[in-house]
């Protein structure tokens, strides 16, 4: 999966800060436990991770740096939602091809 430079700054700050990963750990897993499928799940955390970006980037380094260069415009975060939900989120059962959950 690619991500675009925002997602990416958001991806590695979050590895490099306990307790912001502390947060969207349990962010996206309730995200997915609450939400009908991946889909509408990475459409919910989408919003909240721009916002979180537009927060960062008054605050921390390098979030600072980038919005003083490049300012801050609305970028998608969906590549972060779905890569987030593939590693934090709640797994689903796969189904098979006549509708049954798979064993």
């Amino acid at each position: 999966m690619s991500l675009n430079s925002c997602e990416q700054m958001i991806f590695d700050y979050v590895q490099a800060h306990p307790d912001e990963r502390h947060y969207w750990v349990e962010k996206v897993q309730k995200t997915s436990r609450q939400a009908t499928d991946d889909y509408e799940a990475a459409r919910l955390l989408e919003d909240p991770l721009w916002r979180y970006f537009e927060e960062r980037s008054a605050v921390a380094s390098p979030f600072k740096e980038a919005a003083r260069q490049q300012g801050v415009r609305r970028t998608s975060m969906r590549n972060l939602a779905e890569y987030l939900l593939r590693l934090w989120g709640t797994p689903r059962p796969r189904k098979k091809s006549d509708g049954r959950p798979a064993e």
